[in-house]
């Protein structure tokens, strides 16, 4: 199974203390990531995998909406005044993205034959509710 976008923002934690801690970064120049933040959105993620999982020879509509669930709940999450000020910039919005696409496509599903079918990239499957 893919890592999450969490599990790689955690690593980039650890190896940004480890530089601050050496001295060759400013700590002024460490943006952390909130536990906050990483907690919910661990939380959404594995609801997430759980749907993914449960799909039986899912139709187009069944993929869509759990890929509808997960893009609002991770609204809310990026939404959420409770992490400092903190949300989802351009790269982990990729990451994001990413995950959603490769999970489904460890579980069967062929991303790119569901996206043609509604006429759009598999690239964007997620765009039609996303708001980070």
């Amino acid at each position: 199974m893919a890592n999450r976008p969490t599990d790689n923002w955690r690593m980039w934690m650890a190896e940004t203390a480890r530089e601050v801690t050496s001295g060759t970064l400013a700590p002024e120049c460490a943006e952390l990531y909130p536990e906050s933040l990483l907690r919910v959105t661990d939380v959404v993620l594995e609801a997430f995998e759980g749907d993914v999982r449960a799909l039986r020879e899912p139709s187009g509509e069944a993929v869509f909406g759990v890929v509808e669930r997960v893009v609002v709940a991770l609204n809310a999450v990026d939404a959420d005044d409770q992490h400092g000020g903190a949300g989802f910039c351009t790269e982990e919005r990729e990451q994001l993205c990413e995950y959603i696409d490769l999970t489904l496509s460890e579980h069967g599903v062929n991303v790119s034959a569901l996206a043609a079918r509604r006429g759009i990239d598999r690239a964007e499957i997620t765009d039609a509710w996303r708001d980070w």
